[in-house]
């Protein structure tokens, strides 16, 4: 990385300082601050209900805040919405895409709609087409197109007017996973470029590809912080067990002594303890007096759902639908 690269890399381009929205006597999001960079894929990660889609809302400019403080692109998020939302591209859950149009139409809309200048439109449009890999189904019509390809577009007409500051909100939800990491691959692309990516997942391997991740849980911020610092950041051994029936075993294991926390990860069954030595004999010893065979123990590296549970355990729990 060049010095310019690392001088880019430290601009600061969102800011938020204690952002709330309450609704009635509601609070979605609680005291929100953080600071986001250029060219960054910026991450939040949250349970439903945690404020993610509440948040960015306000970043972009579609929701006032109740109290505190923050700019986007430079532009103050109470005294200057308007200006935000022209410097931002935004991809929301719902695509936006017209289905009765072509995809050349779609883009040709979204030019307009974004104020691309009519000299650039075609430029723009080629240049959507040939990232999105469309260009051979430029004159088809939307709805015809698969979720994985519809996300491209979207995409694409979202980034038309070259914003500085991309929102996506849940953008891969329901997406396959060969479409979704096509999809990152277009998010690396663009923040290659400078882009910044502002993103909210409730996919763990997604946010795994974040340069940071803030966790949210109840409205809050709860941990801020590259992926691999959040995961060797955990305060407690993680044992992992192979068992005879791993649902039964985590039944058998919530009231354990020394268990901090419990749960399935795939087929195994995954225990967050105070010591890992005492695990070693105390786990074996809790599963045989629920009669279930323990085929396997083994202390293991948390990854970040291992350590997004434990987070938003110890925050209080997962806000209830």
């Amino acid at each position: 990385m060049t010095a310019g690269d690392a001088q880019a890399r430290r601009e600061v381009v969102v800011t938020v300082d204690g952002l709330t929205r309450t609704f009635g006597s509601f609070t979605a999001v609680d005291h929100v601050s953080f600071e986001v960079h250029r060219g960054e894929v910026f991450g939040f990660l949250g349970p439903n209900g945690a404020g993610k889609t509440t948040t960015i809302k306000m970043l972009t400019g579609l929701l006032a805040p109740s109290s505190g403080r923050g700019t986007v692109a430079g532009f103050d998020l109470q005294r200057e919405s308007e200006q935000v939302k022209r410097h931002i591209g935004y991809m929301s859950q719902l695509f936006s895409l017209y289905g009765d149009l072509t995809v050349e139409e779609n883009i040709a809309f979204f030019s307009g709609l974004n104020g691309v200048p009519r000299a650039r439109r075609d430029e723009r449009r080629d240049w959507v087409l040939e990232m999105a890999g469309l260009k051979d189904s430029r004159t088809r019509l939307t709805h015809e197109l698969s979720l994985g390809w519809k996300q491209r577009l979207a995409l694409g007409t979202a980034v038309l007017h070259e914003p500085p500051i991309l929102f996506l909100d849940e953008p891969t939800s329901g997406v396959d996973p060969i479409s979704r990491r096509a999809f990152w691959d277009l998010i690396y692309a663009l923040a290659g470029r400078g882009t910044t990516v502002f993103v909210s997942t409730h996919y763990m391997e997604e946010a795994e590809y974040c340069h940071r991740l803030a966790l949210m849980n109840r409205g809050r911020v709860i941990a801020l912080d590259r992926p691999a610092a959040l995961r060797s950041a955990m305060p407690s051994p993680l044992v992992e067990l192979e068992t005879s029936d791993s649902p039964r075993a985590v039944d058998a294991l919530v009231r354990a002594s020394g268990v901090v926390e419990v749960g399935l990860f795939g087929r195994m069954v995954h225990v967050l303890v105070r010591d890992a030595e005492e695990a070693r004999t105390g786990l074996p010893a809790a599963l045989a007096a629920a009669g279930i065979g323990m085929r396997a123990l083994r202390v293991v590296e948390p990854s970040l759902e291992d350590v997004f549970v434990a987070l938003v355990h110890a925050a209080g729990g997962a806000p209830e639908d």
